[in-house]
């Protein structure tokens, strides 16, 4: 068991734990904003005041890029039945986008930098007088600080010293998180999880196997994943473990799977093709899945009466375990027991702590992303 809402088998690769073990000694000692964003002593730049303003909208519109809306993408997502808000997402340039201008529309925008041409882009075309507008960047005389400052807009700081990848559980995260209605607090579930001595054996563990994997050229991670719900939680996972450990020639690439759909697709390249990739499948246990019509299933399929989809996927991700299993292809597995706040911080938790040790085992820094803002800087020379 990682917690009591998450089972987890870690890969069967047994190495030496004691460099992380070290890395990990030392990392919890820093004073690092990451990790206080993700304990119960972060205070948010927003307050119940704020809140109260929007508490009664119901139409929510994210405007941003990247880490910047990825992580409310997940959280909606994932935790969907709990929100009673309509939010949707500009996270790209879509010169297609469907416009509802009669709506009554609160937006968020988030840039850390405030300067996301992207983000300035969409800003600029979807924004109508009628709207509410909360900007959500650093306290700086950014283009977007400006922009909120002109069309008086409320202004949420982002905090300087957290990157958007690793920004979910500081204000990017949880003020859209709070006006779905969920509450931030029990998000942040680093200071329990520190504690937890199955939950840092396995954090340590599956650290030194992955950096095993790495070692023996093994660079594609594939994310099996058996809930729908989850697909933004592993495009999140995908930009923070790619953007945080892709530097000196270094890094993973993690490649999104969704089933039982690739199972007719890439699953033969997965067992039998070349073998410099390892797995992690995910799943999380249904409690209202579609059950199916017994009056309408013919004889030869009797062994589906009495069954939903959750039961169905959940054969499949055993069996398909069991067949890389009997091949020996290296992989981990998740099965989430419970949809709530406290799993979701567990998981991000996980994943964030995973990244940072990863990084820093590599010698490499898992906070910045030099290269990408060198095509920012020819973009901008190309459009001048």
């Amino acid at each position: 068991m990682l917690t009591k809402n998450i089972s987890f088998k870690n890969f069967k690769v047994k190495k030496n734990n004691s460099k992380i073990k070290r890395i990990f000694s030392s990392l919890i000692k820093e004073k690092n904003e990451v990790l206080l964003s993700m304990s119960k002593n972060y205070k948010n730049s927003f307050n119940n005041k704020i809140l109260n303003k929007y508490k009664n909208n119901y139409n929510f519109r994210v405007i941003g890029m990247g880490g910047s809306t990825l992580g409310t993408q997940a959280i909606y997502d994932f935790l969907e039945n709990k929100i009673k808000k309509k939010f949707s997402f500009l996270d790209n340039l879509q010169a297609n986008k469907e416009r509802n201008e009669k709506k009554k529309i609160t937006n968020l925008i988030v840039s850390k930098s405030g300067n996301t041409i992207e983000t300035i882009v969409n800003s600029n075309i979807f924004i109508k007088k009628n709207h509410k507008n909360i900007f959500i960047t650093e306290n700086k005389n950014n283009y977007l600080f400006q922009l909120a400052q002109k069309i008086k807009a409320e202004i949420i700081h982002h905090n300087n010293y957290i990157g958007g990848r690793y920004s979910v559980l500081s204000e990017v995260g949880m003020l859209p998180a709070e006006l779905m209605g969920l509450k931030s607090e029990k998000f942040r579930q680093y200071n329990s999880l520190i504690k937890n001595k199955n939950f840092l054996s396995s954090l340590i563990k599956n650290v030194s196997s992955t950096l095993y994997f790495i070692k023996n050229k093994k660079f594609n991670s594939i994310i099996i994943n058996y809930d729908e719900r989850s697909e933004n939680l592993f495009k999140w996972y995908q930009q923070l473990v790619a953007e945080s450990l892709g530097k000196k020639k270094k890094g993973l690439l993690p490649i999104v799977s969704n089933m039982p759909k690739d199972n007719h697709s890439v699953m033969q390249l997965y067992l039998d093709g070349f073998k410099n990739n390892f797995y992690t499948f995910f799943h999380v246990h249904e409690n209202n899945s579609e059950k199916l019509k017994n009056n309408l299933l013919l004889s030869e399929l009797k062994f589906l009466k009495n069954k939903n989809i959750s039961n169905i996927m959940y054969a499949q991700k055993k069996a398909t375990e069991k067949v890389f299993n009997t091949k020996n292809i290296p992989f981990r597995s998740f099965e989430v027991k419970k949809r709530d706040e406290e799993t979701m911080g567990q998981l991000f938790c996980f994943f964030v702590l995973e990244t940072i040790l990863l990084g820093k085992a590599l010698n490499i820094d898992p906070y910045n992303q030099p290269s990408v803002e060198l095509i920012k800087k020819e973009t901008k020379k190309i459009l001048i």
